[in-house]
């Protein structure tokens, strides 16, 4: 049934379109340039952004959708890629018949639109893993996975997009908002305490740890917490979550039934003039060398996979789900490299890991458009 759905509700016509937009040049902005344009959200301004989001998210939608058409080793044809394919067409579709926006009542109506698009999409991250564990399922065991590039390259691409759709809707959403949070322009804080943040996502990850294990190595965190630049607290939260979470389950289960202290997971934030790095230190055993290519490939966890066939899609997708089925590290590495930073794994085997979070303190690289 799900393969029927594109050829049976979408007109010839509008998968035309699709493909003549698919062909039309990304632009893409900076974190600087969203800061500036956002610090006076007056109706220009707001309209502006309406009609910029209105050209330019078909643009990437677009591309999106196109490229899910044509994935190698039958991808496209899994059942959980068909349910994407359908989003991201009923998305086109939904905004490429949308009249131009000329007054502020189209770019009221046209925010609601978007807002529920972005929703629309909130499982595509789940659903495309288990698109990839259908793939899984009916290839060779003792397939050597880190072959599949063309698999691990589409899907770079795909979630890099989908970072940057999620975040001009988000942003535009946001600048309506009529008691925004002091020094925050839509998505971004521009007096945002990494320090802080590493603090509270170093709690979630613990509360985690705790119900699973029973308790929790602690935390110890490194650096002035007075430091400020502008950032997206969102982005950054997840990223260092994830990375605390990975340390947290690495100590706990290396000295789950040891004698000895359970050893503290160390940050440390360090304010670079181009970068505010991010050291995430754990001595949880670290990962053998030959496993060290695949961390930042989707096929590749050493967690237990929470996916199944049966699995039920209908929930927002939560960082928390992403353990287990290989996509912490590699979506953590695309939200660092997003705004112009980076994410590099170093480790220790029979000692530990560090992460290196860099992320761009200038704020003027432009978005990478896949």
């Amino acid at each position: 049934m799900a393969a029927k759905k594109a050829s049976e509700i979408f007109s010839k016509s509008m998968i035309e379109d699709m493909h003549k937009w698919g062909c039309l040049k990304q632009t893409g902005v900076s974190l600087r340039y969203m800061m500036e344009f956002g610090s006076e959200p007056n109706d220009r301004n707001l309209l502006i952004s309406a009609q910029f989001l209105h050209k330019e998210l078909p643009i990437r939608i677009a591309r999106r959708a196109i490229e899910l058409e044509n994935l190698p080793c039958g991808l496209s044809h899994k059942p959980a890629v068909l349910k994407v394919k359908d989003m991201y067409l009923d998305s086109f579709r939904d905004i490429r018949s949308f009249p131009d926006i000329k007054n502020m009542n189209d770019e009221r109506t046209f925010t609601e639109m978007i807002k529920a698009i972005k929703v629309r999409h909130n499982n595509v991250v789940p659903s495309l893993a288990l698109g990839v564990q259908q793939l899984k399922k009916g290839m060779d065991p003792k397939i050597d996975y880190e072959d599949l590039d063309e698999i691990h390259q589409f899907l770079d691409r795909f979630y890099m997009s989908r970072i940057g759709i999620r975040m001009l809707i988000g942003q535009h959403v946001e600048l309506h908002n009529p008691h925004p949070a002091p020094h925050c322009v839509g998505y971004i804080h521009t007096k945002m305490s990494p320090v802080e943040v590493a603090r509270n996502a170093s709690e979630d990850a613990r509360s985690m740890c705790c119900r699973e294990y029973g308790s929790a190595p602690n935390v110890h965190i490194y650096g002035d917490p007075n430091f400020t630049f502008p950032y997206v607290p969102a982005h950054l939260h997840m990223m260092v979550f994830e990375l605390v979470k990975n340390s947290l389950r690495a100590v706990q289960e290396r000295f789950m039934d040891s004698e000895k202290v359970t050893p503290p997971i160390r940050i440390i934030v360090a304010d670079g003039l181009e970068d505010v790095t991010i050291k995430v230190s754990d001595e949880g055993g670290g990962i053998a060398r030959s496993g060290l290519p695949r961390i930042f490939t989707y096929l590749y966890s050493t967690a237990r996979n929470p996916l199944d066939e049966h699995a039920d899609l209908g929930i927002a997708d939560n960082i928390v789900t992403m353990a287990g089925y290989g996509y912490g590290l590699p979506i953590c590495r695309l939200y660092a490299r997003y705004f112009g930073g980076d994410l590099q794994i170093i480790s220790m085997e029979g000692y530990g890991t560090d992460a290196y979070l860099h992320l761009s303190r200038l704020g003027d690289s432009q978005e990478p458009l896949p």
